[in-house]
């Protein structure tokens, strides 16, 4: 049930209702012009009262205070101005949840909506793809698997880690939550299989290993290798001896000559993308961003900007066409900072980020690791054609 005085608003979360599920049943209640639930209103037949601080003449905080006495009453979400007094109050009294009215985000309500109906054992029609769990919240069940915790979370995907009950094999699996039936979102989904599809039949050891893709209803899954030694991120916050960084940047440019000569370039390639096995192998991961070359995709849409501006070459930043030699630059980048624990190009904002990389002098590396300086400058020249020109002439210098 929708309680608020504006319609507009009332015909919004209507849509992302039934975007996600697209069978509910949904009534609408206008305080303004029906006038205000009586005092036994015991919200009887709904699983969930969605809530708006439009009250008319009375104070939201009021209404959601005369709901919440009410015994056996349904779970609330309310709607405010994202003021934190307010949100506060909202806690105090008990909500279910809080969301901001005027940044209603489709995959943050879609998420607290699923949370709470779980939460209150109310069950809606996708309950078949979650299980609970009382730490860390709610899961998506797939088959075959034993989920064991979550990893990492973003806006339209998750990371577990998990067990392959056939094998008893520790595994990752990721997993899309954007619902593929949305129109806005088959881009997302799109990419998300494009990931699998590319990089699942290579046998490479510096590349993750893929064991399966699973489609069901409205998720999807990739269950891949779980590499335990954490990221190149969390490694470089330590020193790092030159013949390490030296022994990484060779593995790296070894995955790269793989994907590369199947026309694919990774584009997103940066610390966080690079996992360490427990023997201190590298492994390229999270091809998200990938993108065969001379194949037009217009999923990624055109003059969009992809990447992590730190590591991004002038070419990508500024929108324009890339090839492997840009994937030379990121990984420039990377070797650059393993050896002087710095990042070469820093500013207060992506863009001023994107200007140095394409304007600023190559930094020169400490003293002690001078010998790779010109390596560096190659990997770094600001044009393509001034680079090295593929991944195997990097390996060619050490």
């Amino acid at each position: 049930m929708i309680i608020d005085g504006q319609a507009e608003f009332r015909a919004l979360l209507m849509h992302h209702v039934t975007t996600h599920w697209n069978d509910a049943i949904i009534t609408a209640y206008d305080p303004t012009s029906a006038g205000h639930l009586p005092e036994e209103f015991s919200g009887a037949g709904n699983d969930i009262i969605l809530l708006g601080d439009d009250q008319g003449d009375r104070d939201g905080l009021h209404t959601l205070k005369q709901f919440l006495k009410t015994p056996a009453f349904p779970a609330v979400i309310y709607f405010g101005s994202g003021e934190r007094e307010e949100k506060a109050a909202v806690d105090r009294i008990g909500a279910d949840g809080y969301l901001r009215r005027k940044k209603v985000l489709h995959d943050a309500f879609a998420v607290l909506l699923g949370d709470v109906l779980r939460k209150h054992r109310r069950i809606a029609s996708t309950d078949s793809l979650f299980v609970g769990d009382i730490r860390t919240g709610i899961y998506p069940l797939i088959k075959g698997y034993r989920l064991i915790k979550k990893l990492a979370t973003s806006e339209h995907s998750a990371v577990y880690l998990a067990e392959k009950e056939s094998a008893g094999l520790r595994i990752v699996l990721k997993v899309l939550r954007q619902d593929p039936d949305v129109p806005d979102s088959i881009g997302l989904f799109d990419r998300f299989l494009q990931e699998y599809e590319m990089i699942a039949d290579f046998e490479h050891p510096n590349i993750v290993k893929i064991y399966d893709l699973g489609v069901a209803d409205n998720h999807a899954h990739i269950a891949m290798e779980y590499l335990p030694g954490g990221n190149l991120k969390q490694r470089i916050e330590r020193p790092i001896s030159g013949v390490r960084a030296v022994s990484f940047v060779k593995q790296i440019a070894s995955a790269l000559a793989k994907i590369h000569s199947v026309g694919i370039l990774h584009r997103d390639l940066k610390p966080g993308n690079i996992m360490l096995r427990e023997d201190g192998s590298i492994a390229l991961i999270d091809f998200g961003l990938a993108k065969r070359m001379r194949l037009e995709q217009e999923i990624t849409g055109s003059g969009e900007i992809f990447g992590t501006p730190y590591y991004m070459s002038p070419e990508q930043g500024h929108a324009n066409e890339v090839d492997e030699r840009s994937d030379i630059y990121s990984l420039g980048i990377i070797f650059y900072e393993m050896l002087s624990g710095e990042k070469p190009f820093r500013a207060s904002d992506a863009m001023g980020i994107i200007y140095k990389h394409t304007h600023e002098p190559i930094p020169m590396l400490p003293v002690a690791h001078a010998q790779y300086q010109t390596v560096i400058n190659l990997m770094l020249a600001k044009k393509p054609e001034d680079r090295l020109q593929n991944a195997d002439e990097i390996t060619a210098w050490f």
